[in-house]
Parts: structure tokens; C-alpha cells; sequence
């Protein structure tokens, strides 16, 4: 395709230059909205530089606006927009394009949660990845009965959970699409046809995932003859994925979980050295969920998140609103940096919420929520309550037990904490005021680590998941107290996810759409963002800034480099175990204001917000 076919009926052509990341400008030019449907134009990109963190401008717009991980993710999403496609149209084009040029964090070898508010409702769309049929407690358990090591796990056929990305997507599409489906795949086809630059974090994530190169598809792909991962500028190609794509586009979800491209999957899982169970039953019989979602009061605002299978919402929400029953931070923030007097409370809340997560909370099919009503957790008596557990001193590591939130028939153990990674976050208005905020992940960098291509012999494919390794590898505690994220069959693994719509409380107006990757840390990011946005008033952009202070019970993690000496004395003062190391978020963040949409893009990450 060139421009010139592109463009042959009409055109509407553009050039925006973006600073972005270090010795980074990206052209993106040429939008084409045509008669007969839309087009996509595929932009000039100039190779980008590595950079641990660059500062980004913030942007503001005045119709619609679409925050992604990747400038060619925001360009597909905008390009939609601006033709005159839905939120969740953009969504989708944006979530094709990162399975191409960022399939470290997500794919359709996936899963994802999408809020999406179509101008009077909430909904929340649980494309969770699914247990196979086949998996039972002893999943990760070894032929004594003791735990697997974490990335052995990781790098299995075992890992592998059934994918629900593409079936979310075209659920939530035939509900709320306004171009047709075929046509939000025609960006990621032409990107994958006519190749893509490689990003210096795609670079990067290669350079620290060296295990990808003994999957054989991914050798092939990703490295060249000499064993080393592409260099960041190198055009790459993946015919595989765009005639993957081009099926799913032609064909809808069924060519995905059915025929031969559902066959090359099942056979990748359970012809691995440590093979998983997935069987083309399992693939099938997929359905993406349509949930309730959990809307919480939250001082003028209704926060709007994902309930259960994710803790994201609920932890989250529990973190601030037990601050919020404290007494009020007079300075959050000075010089750029949260305060101690805001660290301390914030650090203190989240053991409090993680104690409750890891007791509770687990895929709403199997797992009853205490008091039967997941909202018994986020009452404001009970909030109180854990309010007062808050001291001048902190807890300390351990400190902090769970609650009681409402009785439950079950007694669950508390489950140990166990690592998460990966996963992209993507924010959208469109011009009707339709919203989506989507979280999508395949878990760890690159996944499992095992790469399908549909059983084609052209170069590429996609990524599968590990996000079985969700699930507690021990499904009891000594006294023999079942852990409500165990792994059962056909369940859906916990997730740290926190696609968060936020509401007017008064009005009802559509305020902000926000999230982040960072695994468990993704709570802590999402809700340290959403307080400096809308409670201390920064702009999305300044929020995204912040410096990164996460705890999930025990040491307190400040992010390298970002705060100063005296902040970590006063913390450790306080009785807290402070340790700093790089924590990467990829924020993304939109609010609607008088003046139009304000955006923000992580600063650590290469996204950027695009609209007009």
C-alpha cells in the first residue's frame, strides 16, 4: 500500500513533530479519511535513542484524545479517531499495533480488563486469561511437592493461560464500534508488512530476556545470526503476524480460537520440554465476561475500576480511602517529590489493603466476596477501622494482618507474594465522550517466553502469556486453609490490573481515564497518579512525573534516583526498610477539563498523548 493509493479519494494530510525520547522526533503525517472507509497511513519514523526517563510536555486537546505506550499505537488510535471511529474502535486498532512493536507487554497471545463508559454507563469487560481445563493445584508444584522456581515456571508450556484479548475486544466492539472491524486491523497489518523500527525499550527488553532466544520462532525473529538481539533502528518485519491479523480481521475472533491458528497454539503449549495442558477445547470454549463494575465514592469523585479477578481496584481504593480517614496531608508534595508526611500514610494504607488482597481476593467463579458484596471491603466504617491501625511508627514488615471486612464460609490462608511484570496501559476519549481505559498484558517480558506464528513458515508471530504464574503455586497454608488464588480449572488468575474511569460525583460528568503497567506495583502507581491529579491538582503530565515509593507488606521500595537522602532517613526513622531500586510504570493518563483534554505519558516509558 502507498500513500498515494492511500489517498487517492480524499485527503487529509498532516505533520506533527514529537519530542519523545532522547534524540527521538517522530513525523507522523497523513490521515486519510476516505468515502468508502477508513484508511490508514503509516508514518515516517526517525529511530529512537534509549532512555531510562525523559520528560515528557504534556499535551492538551480539544475533541478527543488517545494515551498509548508506543507512538505507533497512538498514531493507529488517533488515525481511527480522527475517521471518525469509537473509543473502543481506537482501542482495538492501538492494542494490534503493541503486538507488533511492543510484544513484551501485551498481545493477542493475552489477556486484558477494559472499562469502557459509553456516555451514560460503565462497563467492564474481562478478557482475563483462563486456567485450562487441565490445570490443577499441583500445577507448579514439583514431584515433592515444593514449589517450582518462579522462571522455570515462567519460561513453560505451563504458564501458558488461555487468551482473551481478541474475544473481549470483539464483544465489546459489536456493542459500541463505529468503523467495521476489518478495518482497525489494517494499521498493525501494514506496520508488520512493511516493517516497524525497533524501539530502544523493545531493544532493551531483548538485551535483559537473553531466554527468548531458545524459543526457535523467536531466535529467528528477534536475533540475528550471531545470537544478538536487533539493534534499536533496525526495520523489522512480521509477515506471520499480519497474516494472522488479516484472518482474524477477515474471519473475526473464530480464526483465532479455532482451526489452524488455535492448532499451532495448543501445539507450542503442549509440545514445550515443560508442557502445559491447553487443549482446542479449551481455546473454544474461551468467553470473554461482561461485569458489573465496582464504582467507589472517593471525596467529590466516583472512581469506576475493575472488580474481581482483579485486586487492582479494590486495593487501590482501600489504600486512599483509609487515607482519606486520616487526618489531611497539608503538603503532599515539595519540589517535585511526595513528603514523608504523605509517603508515611500512603506506605502504612497499602499493607493494610495488600494484608486484605492476598487473604481475599481471587476470580468471583470461585471465590465468594466477604459478606457477600466485594463493596464490604471499601465500607466506609471499615476503612476506618484499618484507619486507625495507622500509627506514628509503621508497621514494620508483617505488621500488617488482614481485616474482617464481612463474614465468609470459607477460612482463607493468605497467599505469599510472588512476582509481577509486564503489561501495557491505554486511556482514549473520543469525540461522542465515549472512554476506555484498557490494561492489557501477557504478564512477564515477552511472556512465556514461547512464540506462535499460526503455523506459518514466514518469519515472525506473537507472544503467549504466563500468566498462569498469577495464581498462588501453593494452594494451602500449613494448617491446610485453601489460598482463594489457587489454581483451579477453567478459574481466571488474580491481577494487579486498575483500568480506572473516574466520574464527577455532583454532575456525573466523565472527569479522567487513567492506569499503568508495573505488575502488583501497578496499584501504587495508578493510585499515587490519580491523588496528585485530582486531589493535590497537578497536571496529568506533573502526576505521571512523581517519583515511585511501593510496598506490598514488607520492604518499602523508593524509585533510584528520585528522591533525596533526607526523604529515605526520615522514612527508615519511621521504622520503615527502605530500599531504592528502578521502578518502571508506563503511565497513562487523560482529564477533561474546561480548556479540553489534558494528557500526560509516563516519562520512564516511549508513549505519547495524540488528539485533536
Amino acid at each position: 500500500m502507498t500513500p498515494d493509493n492511500i489517498f487517492s479519494r480524499q485527503r487529509l494530510a498532516r505533520a506533527i513533530a514529537f519530542s519523545t525520547c532522547a534524540g527521538m522526533t517522530l513525523w507522523l503525517s497523513g490521515v486519510a479519511v476516505a468515502q468508502d472507509g477508513f484508511h490508514y497511513s503509516a508514518p515516517a519514523v526517525a529511530p529512537e535513542s534509549g532512555s531510562g526517563y525523559e520528560e515528557k510536555p504534556g499535551w492538551t486537546t480539544s475533541t478527543f484524545a488517545v494515551a498509548a505506550a508506543n507512538p505507533l499505537a497512538t498514531d493507529a488510535g488517533y488515525q481511527v479517531l480522527k475517521a471518525g471511529g469509537s473509543a473502543i474502535d481506537a482501542a482495538i486498532a492501538v492494542q494490534m499495533v503493541l503486538t507488533l512493536v511492543e510484544p513484551q507487554s501485551s498481545g493477542i497471545g493475552g489477556g486484558a480488563f477494559l472499562m469502557l463508559f459509553d456516555g451514560d454507563q460503565v462497563h467492564a469487560y474481562d478478557g482475563r486469561e483462563k486456567a485450562p481445563m487441565g490445570a490443577g493445584e499441583d500445577l507448579f508444584l514439583d514431584q515433592e511437592g515444593n514449589p517450582l522456581d518462579f522462571t522455570a515456571a515462567v519460561e513453560s508450556g505451563r504458564a501458558v493461560g488461555v487468551p482473551g484479548t481478541i474475544k473481549m475486544l470483539e464483544a465489546a466492539h459489536q456493542a459500541y464500534g463505529k468503523l467495521a472491524w476489518k478495518d482497525l486491523f489494517e494499521p498493525a497489518i501494514t506496520l508488520a508488512t512493511e516493517g516497524f523500527p525497533v524501539s530502544p525499550r523493545l531493544y532493551q527488553s531483548l538485551v535483559s530476556t537473553p531466554s527468548l532466544a531458545e524459543d526457535a520462532i523467536a531466535r529467528h525473529y528477534y536475533f540475528d545470526d550471531a545470537g544478538n538481539p536487533l539493534a534499536a533502528g533496525t526495520v523489522l518485519k512480521n509477515p506471520a503476524l499480519a497474516e494472522i491479523l488479516t484472518r482474524i480481521s477477515e474471519e473475526g475472533s473464530a480464526a483465532f480460537y479455532q482451526g489452524d491458528i488455535a492448532e499451532d497454539l495448543v501445539a507450542r503449549v503442549q509440545g514445550h520440554e515443560s508442557p502445559g495442558s491447553m487443549t482446542l477445547d479449551d481455546l473454544s470454549s474461551y468467553e470473554a465476561v461482561e461485569r458489573d463494575a465496582l464504582c467507589t465514592p472517593w471525596r467529590e469523585y466516583k472512581v469506576c475500576g475493575f472488580p474481581p479477578p482483579s485486586s487492582g481496584h479494590l486495593t487501590m481504593m482501600q489504600t486512599l480511602g483509609i487515607m482519606a480517614a486520616l487526618p489531611e496531608v497539608e503538603v503532599p508534595v515539595h519540589d517535585g517529590v511526595p513528603t514523608v508526611d504523605w509517603l508515611h500514610p500512603f506506605l502504612e494504607a497499602s499493607r493494610l489493603a495488600f494484608a486484605d488482597r492476598g487473604r481475599y481476593i481471587g476470580d468471583p467463579d470461585f471465590v465468594e466476596a466477604p459478606g457477600g458484596d466485594w463493596n464490604t471491603m471499601l465500607a466506609p466504617d471499615y476503612l476506618a477501622s484499618r484507619a486507625a491501625l495507622v500509627s506514628e511508627q509503621s508497621m514494620g514488615s508483617g505488621g500488617a494482618k488482614p481485616g474482617n471486612p464481612g463474614e465468609v464460609q470459607t477460612a482463607w490462608a493468605s497467599q505469599p507474594n510472588q512476582p509481577e511484570h509486564g503489561t501495557s496501559h491505554i486511556s482514549i476519549i473520543d469525540a461522542d465522550g465515549q472512554a476506555i481505559a484498557m490494561t492489557t498484558t501477557i504478564e512477564q517480558a515477552f511472556g512465556s517466553r514461547i512464540m506462535a506464528n499460526g503455523g506459518s513458515e514466514l518469519a515472525g508471530g506473537y507472544l503467549l502469556n504466563n500468566e498462569m504464574t498469577d495464581f498462588s503455586f501453593t494452594a494451602q497454608d500449613e494448617q491446610g486453609n485453601p489460598i482463594a488464588n489457587r489454581v483451579e480449572p477453567g478459574k481466571r488468575p488474580r491481577s494487579s490490573m486498575s483500568p480506572t474511569l473516574v466520574f464527577d460525583n455532583a454532575s456525573g460528568d466523565l472527569v479522567a481515564s487513567l492506569g499503568s503497567p508495573g505488575g502488583a506495583a501497578i496499584i501504587h502507581y495508578t493510585g499515587e497518579a490519580m491523588d496528585a491529579m485530582l486531589h493535590w491538582g497537578l497536571s496529568p503530565q506533573e502526576a505521571l512525573n512523581l517519583p515511585h515509593a511501593v510496598t506490598l507488606g514488607d520492604k518499602v521500595y523508593l524509585e533510584e534516583g528520585r528522591f533525596p537522602q533526607s526523604t529515605i532517613n526520615d522514612l527508615e526513622g519511621l521504622g520503615h526498610d527502605v530500599e531504592t531500586q528502578e521502578l518502571v510504570s508506563g503511565l497513562q493518563a487523560l482529564r477533561v477539563t474546561e480548556e479540553g483534554i489534558q494528557g500526560g505519558a509516563d516519562p520512564r516509558r516511549e508513549g505519547i498523548v495524540m488528539g485533536d
